[in-house]
């Protein structure tokens, strides 16, 4: 289990330290959210914030308009969902959208407090190959939104501040507990293994580990692995969030042994996208 319900509070007092920090000009930059600059993240912030406390404080959830036949019938409803609300915020300041985010975010972390961590989520954590997750892996799906979003403002404004062990870890272990799903469909006799080290001071290792009947994220291996992968911290929340792409990466990502095992682990997406 990964403990991130005392996290947002800390978080959330960063994301308004941070917006409070921001020029006009800041606001219009370009971010790696693509399509989106710093005010259109922040607004999908906000859009996070007012949905959840809606769900979980009020019971009104968002019905789809559409039959949701597949993983990509849902990520297409709910793109059209942010974009949707990412048009009609335009008409609010930034001033406004700060202090919408500031009496949401305290709100949204006083119901998240609430979730008993080992009962059943409303929602399961999709990009994990999971029809049912418990509340802790939906909390900790929560906070790695939360952290990247803002991990992109900063970015594109040139503001430090959250690529530190405390915040980084639970985002980066939450993101690679999507790895067994991405590796389903690749076959491997039992102990085959991959070590995966995000490299950098937030950083850290982890091993995926072919047991019996799946492959499962572990801590720790004591036998020869059968390839390496080594990706910078800075880079890793990029690559796994589909702000780059692997092709990108190729002169800094290392990879060792057997390459076709390492790159598998490129093609995580750990978002809805």
């Amino acid at each position: 289990m990964i403990e991130t319900r005392h996290l947002f509070p800390i978080l959330d007092e960063k994301l308004i330290e941070l917006l409070r920090s921001l020029t006009e000009e800041d606001w219009n930059k370009p971010t790696v959210a693509k399509l989106w600059t710093v005010r259109d993240v922040a607004s999908h912030l906000l859009d996070g914030n007012m949905r959840m406390i809606s769900l979980f404080r009020d019971g009104h959830g968002v019905v789809p308009d559409r039959p949701i036949h597949s993983y990509q019938d849902l990520v297409a409803f709910l793109n059209e969902l942010n974009a949707d609300w990412v048009r009609a915020t335009k008409r609010l300041s930034p001033s406004l959208l700060t202090d919408l985010l500031e009496t949401t975010g305290r709100e949204y972390s006083r119901l998240i407090q609430q979730h008993n961590p080992d009962e059943n989520a409303v929602f399961p954590v999709a990009w994990a190959g999971e029809d049912v997750s418990k509340n802790w892996f939906h909390v900790a799906r929560e906070y790695t939104e939360k952290w990247h979003h803002q991990q992109q403002i900063r970015l594109g404004t040139g503001k430090p501040g959250i690529m530190t062990k405390d915040f980084y870890m639970p985002f980066i272990h939450t993101l690679l507990l999507g790895l067994p799903h991405v590796y389903r469909d690749v076959t491997a006799p039992p102990g085959t293994a991959l070590k995966i080290t995000i490299s950098g001071e937030a950083g850290g290792v982890w091993f995926l580990v072919r047991e019996e009947s799946a492959w499962s994220l572990q801590a720790s291996y004591s036998s020869l692995v059968t390839a390496t992968i080594a990706i910078p911290a800075e880079i890793a929340w990029q690559l796994f969030t589909k702000a780059v792409r692997p092709e990108e990466l190729e002169s800094i990502i290392i990879l060792d042994g057997d390459r076709r095992m390492a790159v598998q682990a490129l093609t995580l997406i750990a978002v809805m996208a």
